[in-house]
């Protein structure tokens, strides 16, 4: 019998690929001219996912290509980092989020041409739900320019004309109007990384952003979250924003921390209080003072779905925290909130220890870096022995002696434990 020995010793018949499976990389190596997918069964479709090109168009891959190991290759192939616990397990979602996001941080006005971003919206606009935007380019600034600029920072009477920035960035209503299944919006006007180019009017939205902004959220019916802050918001942006936020259907949280609203922005987010769902409210780290504070507080005690309110940093001192304590008697939603840091004294504390006799719904408070004083310790530790409902009183840096502090401590661990085992 003759033998055949094959120049290769590794070589067996094993080796040789099936038909099936030389049709199947013909399909992969063809994607792009000739898009077969559905028609395959289950372990094709797996076959084809796992070898595909990660350079294929989108306009090929985006509606054709189920959630699944093609988008987590594009996700790793183009981030380090990628936690799709983030993007509800959706790695599909995770990839046309953060590319979003990052054609629009690296937009760059009168350079960058609007086709690369709005080519894409079709695409994406099903799947995108969250957008966290942590940059805004400004335009690139005329050598020509900048030498007028440097003209007019010498005479000081020009720059008094020209405190608003000039600098507009990328408009956002673009994108929101396409989008029609966002609910998150994360945003902050600034330059990441800037370096010795930095410039005060990087970190700020100009009256055109705002306004194009306001009028993109009011028709985003979806939006459930709103986080715009470090932007330099003062008043009249506020307002204005507030005008277009008012009796919107689906906005649940509402994040202006770390601006510059002061009284008058104040009053308007009081009244979206009044014509809105809103359940989360942080105004952390603003210029709100006495005056603010009442008028949030006024439409704190009308309010019936407002659960968190954190006006921590701010300068409410005793008159407006007063009127924010006292408008708990009669709201009966708000299970948080945060004072910390406000310049109120005992005078805030006997107030609210009034309130905590009788109040049922509240959970934690927040009364940290204020000179609440012996006075007002004792009046919270007298409140605290009849109230069974509240598991957090943080009163740090308070001035409040030790003993009282921890007669406080322990009513609210055996208060705690009580909300433990009720479930």
């Amino acid at each position: 019998m003759r033998r055949i020995i094959a120049e290769n010793p590794n070589w067996s018949l094993v080796l040789v690929p099936s038909l099936s499976s030389m049709c199947m990389q013909c399909i992969v190596n063809n994607f792009e001219e000739k898009q077969t997918y559905e028609q395959l069964t289950p372990s094709q479709q797996d076959f084809i996912q796992e070898r595909l090109s990660l350079s294929l168009p989108l306009c090929v891959t985006a509606n054709l290509i189920p959630d699944g190991v093609y988008w987590k290759r594009c996700c790793e192939h183009k981030w380090d980092l990628c936690d799709v616990s983030r993007y509800g397990y959706s790695w599909r979602r995770m990839f046309f989020e953060r590319h979003l996001e990052n054609l629009i941080e690296l937009f760059i006005p009168n350079v960058t041409e609007p086709k690369t971003i709005l080519d894409v919206l079709p695409l994406c606009k099903n799947y995108v739900k969250r957008l966290n935007i942590s940059q805004l380019l400004p335009p690139i600034k005329d050598p020509q320019e900048e030498r007028v600029e440097e003209e007019k920072e010498i005479d000081v009477t020009l720059i008094n004309e020209h405190d608003e920035p000039c600098v507009h960035h990328f408009d956002l209503g673009l994108v929101l109007k396409e989008l029609a299944n966002l609910e998150e919006l994360h945003l902050v006007y600034r330059v990441k990384e800037c370096g010795m180019n930095f410039e005060w009017n990087m970190f700020e939205m100009t009256k055109r952003d705002c306004e194009s902004l306001a009028k993109a959220l009011k028709s985003s019916k979806t939006l459930k979250l709103l986080r715009l802050h470090q932007s330099h918001v003062e008043d009249k942006k506020c307002r204005l924003l507030v005008k277009h936020l008012l009796d919107h259907p689906s906005l649940r949280e509402l994040d202006l921390s770390h601006n510059l609203i002061g009284n008058s922005g104040a009053r308007a987010i009081g009244k979206l209080l009044t014509r809105s769902q809103l359940e989360i409210l942080n105004l952390c780290n603003n210029k709100i003072s006495e005056l603010g504070a009442k008028a949030i507080a006024h439409a704190v005690s009308k309010s019936s779905t407002l659960l968190v309110l954190n006006l921590r940093l701010n300068l409410v001192r005793d008159e407006g925290g007063t009127a924010i304590v006292e408008a708990l008697q009669s709201n009966t939603t708000l299970h948080h909130l945060h004072l910390g840091g406000n310049d109120v004294t005992w005078l805030t504390a006997s107030a609210l220890a009034k309130v905590l006799e009788k109040n049922k719904t509240l959970k934690s408070i927040n009364l940290s870096c204020n000179s609440l004083s012996e006075v007002g310790g004792k009046c919270l530790a007298e409140a605290m022995s009849y109230n069974t409902t509240l598991t957090e009183l943080n009163i740090g840096l308070t001035e409040v002696d030790e003993q009282t502090a921890s007669f406080i401590d322990k009513v609210v661990c055996t208060n705690q434990l009580r909300a433990q085992e009720t479930g």
